[in-house]
């Protein structure tokens, strides 16, 4: 190899670390700006994934092309492709907003929405981070002695780089800076990283006249993004956490929490035993049904905390809350009314708590949500077999469940998987047919017995029937669909739910 090395080994290895650790962290808050309008489902994450995925093939594929030139020429094209990751990086958020609403009018199959979704926001800045990387390990290559040293080092350094962008963007960006101002900064590393490679192929003054230009054109992108201001009133290190104003009267204020796109809970300030959905109405009154006073009560996930903040109303015992983010409780006390000094909060999962502390309650809630299903832990035997070790021997468990009533198939596993633990299960809803593929709520009761009684009436805000499905058809259902028990080793919560209808 007679050629002169491009420059200082360490400064390649550097750039290519950085341009892969910039890359990984613009995947993952492609997830969480993704979030408030389908979710952050398995669904969602397979998507960005394979986009971003896509992305980089084709950016590898060119750079290996681009490679084969003289050194000082494909330097200097890497560095436009990273003028063009900046460009397209500081856009993101900009065509985020300006396709998601229409997009998601008009493709009504939602892995396709989210797909594109994911497509037109980010697949141009993984394009064109994924340019460099052959064309880097090449220059490092070229006219030195142990090239294949420096082959191995600079796969190496992008490697490093990647798993540097993932810690950073996990633990660092998103709950410190944002997903906005995340990519701003990541719009900024792409610009610095074409002004060294510009460099370190010695373009003439106009040509670096035209990509700084370019550059301070990205930078303006991503400033603008962040004066657009958040689409989030808090993001956490889970949620896009909005509160949306449902008052009709302003002496009256009524509040919905939404997590990233859907809603999770509604509250009055002036009626805190009052109930807005369906869910929360039968959370709250089926265990009061089935349980006299006093109860402790264990209530998996928080939210609005509207069915913790009613039982504190009503003063029927000691309640514990397990919510994974603080944010959220943050939320529901600022906006929500909800006194945390009511109940005792606990941040953290709430399988670990129940398995770490030997408490015993008279019910135990299940309401907790990952956009679309339950999370995949929290609906196995395993869980539900500590579930019941927990409570006390008059104990109640009830969960709430979202299924689609043209598929079942979700509440038919569970089901299924709760006899298998629990003597009695009832599945509770509202108290007429389901529509046709109908997105319905249910609560399922499980315990020792079954309830005294197969159908209540209580406020949802208005006052609504509920009733519990006859046993014969939860009998036929599971007969039908032959549902396998969920376990830890295999709980497709997300597959059998589906995707139908759920992308709002």
């Amino acid at each position: 190899m007679g050629a002169k090395p491009a420059g200082p080994l360490w400064l390649l290895i550097a750039l290519q670390a950085a341009i892969s650790g910039a890359s990984l962290v613009v995947e993952i808050v492609a997830g969480r700006m993704i979030a408030p309008y389908v979710g952050m489902s398995l669904y969602t994450w397979t998507a960005i994934i394979a986009v971003v995925l896509a992305g980089f093939s084709v950016g590898h594929w060119w750079g290996g092309r681009i490679a084969a030139r003289p050194t000082p020429r494909a330097l200097a094209f890497a560095g436009w492709t990273m003028v063009g990751a900046a460009l397209t990086t500081g856009a993101a958020a900009l065509v985020l907003r300006a396709v998601a609403g229409p997009l998601l009018q008009t493709v009504t199959e939602p892995l396709t929405a989210i797909t594109l979704l994911a497509t037109a926001a980010f697949f141009l800045p993984s394009l064109f981070a994924g340019v460099p990387a052959p064309i880097l390990a090449v220059a490092a290559m070229r006219g030195r002695d142990g090239a294949e040293r420096a082959l191995g080092a600079m796969f190496a350094a992008g490697a490093v780089g990647a798993i540097g962008g993932t810690l950073l963007a996990g633990f660092l960006f998103v709950s410190w800076l944002g997903s906005a101002a995340t990519l701003a900064a990541m719009t900024a590393t792409y610009a610095l990283a074409a002004a060294l490679l510009f460099r370190l192929a010695a373009v003439p003054r106009p040509e670096a006249g035209a990509a700084a230009a370019g550059a301070l054109a990205a930078l303006g992108l991503g400033l603008s993004a962040l004066l657009l201001g958040p689409v989030c009133d808090r993001e956490s290190r889970y949620y896009c956490i909005r509160t949306v104003d449902l008052s009709s009267e302003p002496a009256d204020p009524v509040r919905l929490m939404v997590l990233d796109h859907l809603a999770h809970g509604i509250s009055a300030r002036e009626a805190p035993r009052v109930m807005f959905t369906p869910h929360t109405a039968m959370l709250d009154a089926l265990p009061r049904m089935r349980l006299s006073p006093p109860v402790a009560s264990f209530h998996i996930g928080g939210g609005s905390y509207s069915v913790p903040r009613a039982w504190a109303d009503r003063d029927l015992g000691p309640i514990t809350v397990a919510e994974i983010d603080p944010e959220v409780t943050a939320q529901a006390a600022a906006q929500f009314w909800f006194d945390p000094g009511t109940a005792r909060v606990i941040h953290r999962d709430a399988r670990a708590v129940l398995r770490d502390e030997a408490a015993r309650y008279d019910v135990i809630v299940g309401d907790a949500f990952t956009d679309i299903a339950v999370p995949a832990h929290l609906v196995t035997e395993e869980f539900f077999g500590l579930v019941a070790d927990r409570l006390t021997d008059r104990g109640l468990y009830a969960m709430n469940v979202v299924d689609d009533t043209s598929r079942m198939e979700a509440l038919a596993a569970l089901v299924v998987t709760l006899r298998r633990v629990f003597p009695s299960v009832e599945v509770w809803t509202e108290a007429h047919p389901p529509g046709p593929a109908e997105r319905r709520v249910f609560v399922i009761l499980a315990g020792a017995a079954d309830s005294p009684v197969s159908r209540i009436e209580t406020r949802a805000p208005a006052p609504t029937p509920f009733a519990a499905l006859e046993p014969a058809f939860l009998d036929d259902l599971v007969a039908r669909l032959e549902p396998t028990p969920l376990t830890d080793d295999f709980a497709p919560i997300d597959r059998l739910v589906g995707l139908t209808r759920l992308v709002d």
